[in-house]
């Protein structure tokens, strides 16, 4: 796993998000699901269409590491505002289900990256390629990072999907200026991947809810964190006159879900996004694709066997639609809190794209509390 030097998360920095974290506060708390990045920095001279400054990457998600046979999982996708692209989405509406990794990168390399997923998966379950009748169908998700890197140069290639892939492991992940996040900007500060989660209780038992967002979307004068309107005071290094981005969001859970149920739960991004204060812009493609490790069943049992699946009550959802908004919330601020200043390439050439001050966020957050509390 590729980290970067260490800068506080929201929690370090003891801003109050609401309820309980796994032990990682990242989607890889959710048991089985791994993480791999593949970042590409290369190159700081002007602007050169296929010769850089290259500012880009991907980020692969495992839903199941290391399983011999192919194991789709149960899914559910919702696309509020839907600018933007997620490869197999259709199928994952009428079946439920995907199998494969999910790689997160740039607008302009999702053609690059699917092709190198899918040889990934044809060499991962080569016995079942060779023997059966079997197509790869695996999920690419993109955001534009065209203001911060050669994006026309289409620089991410299959050796680096393979990187990302191979590299996927549980634990603690690096945010900020990673992977696919690497070139992306979030409410005219530096954005890119960020990563949060939430135990949930249901009937005595502990479950998870883990996301991972590629957050690249949002005007300064909508930015919100924990109900205080704090991009209204942060007025400075100011990028955009209209919203242009896009957020991808992956939550994943261990709980036992129909697809319907995770489609519900993927819907909640919307609301996820929108507490940071984002209502969706026209420009952006906000999509969200929510899955569950739980109900294990391999490819060839998809018509060989009839099938019995658990799945809670849905009068039990409620803590999960929560637990998913709040950890949207969290994972896009910690991107921001993490993500390093990063020099324009476009519209504004040697402009900066300046990451959040978290010691004016923080003032600006008490500030508003106290006041609040002399009311």
């Amino acid at each position: 796993m590729e980290r970067q030097e260490k800068k506080r998360r929201g929690r370090e920095l003891e801003l109050d998000f609401q309820g309980r974290t796994g032990i990682w506060n990242a989607i890889t708390d959710v048991p089985g699901v791994t993480v791999g990045y593949r970042t590409i920095i290369e190159g700081d001279g002007p602007l050169r269409v296929g010769e850089g400054p290259v500012r880009t990457g991907v980020t692969a998600i495992l839903p199941r590491r290391n399983t011999k046979e192919m194991q789709p999982v149960w899914a559910g996708i919702h696309a509020l505002n839907g600018n933007g692209e997620m490869t197999g989405s259709h199928w994952i509406r009428h079946a439920g289900h995907f199998s494969g990794p999910i790689c997160l990168t740039n607008t302009h390399s999702v053609g690059a990256v699917h092709a190198a997923a899918t040889k990934w998966m044809i060499q991962e379950y080569a016995e079942e390629f060779l023997t059966d009748h079997v197509w790869a169908m695996p999920v690419v998700a993109e955001t534009y990072d065209g203001v911060l890197n050669d994006i026309n140069g289409q620089h991410v290639r299959e050796e680096h999907v393979m990187q990302a892939l191979a590299a996927a492991t549980s634990g603690p992940l690096a945010e900020g200026n990673v992977g696919g996040g690497t070139g992306m900007i979030a409410y005219e500060f530096k954005g890119g991947t960020g990563t949060a989660s939430r135990i949930v209780r249901l009937a005595g038992q502990d479950y998870t809810v883990g996301v991972l967002v590629q957050a690249n979307y949002g005007l300064r004068d909508w930015l919100t964190v924990l109900g205080v309107p704090v991009g209204r005071h942060l007025r400075e290094n100011r990028m955009y006159d209209a919203e242009q981005g896009s957020i991808i969001a992956v939550i994943a859970t261990d709980i036992p879900l129909l697809p319907n149920q995770l489609e519900r739960i993927a819907q909640r991004g919307g609301i996820g996004i929108s507490r940071s204060g984002s209502p969706g812009g026209n420009s952006s493609g906000d999509i969200f694709l929510a899955f569950t490790t739980a109900n294990a069943f391999t490819r060839r049992e998809l018509a060989t066997a009839s099938r019995r699946m658990e799945c809670i009550p849905d009068d039990w959802l409620n803590p999960l639609y929560l637990a998913a908004v709040d950890a949207i919330d969290e994972a896009v601020i910690n991107a921001m809190l993490a993500a390093e200043d990063m020099t324009c390439l476009k519209p504004r050439k040697g402009s900066i794209c300046k990451a959040i001050d978290p010691n004016r966020l923080l003032q600006i957050v008490a500030a508003a509390r106290n006041t609040m509390a002399d009311s």
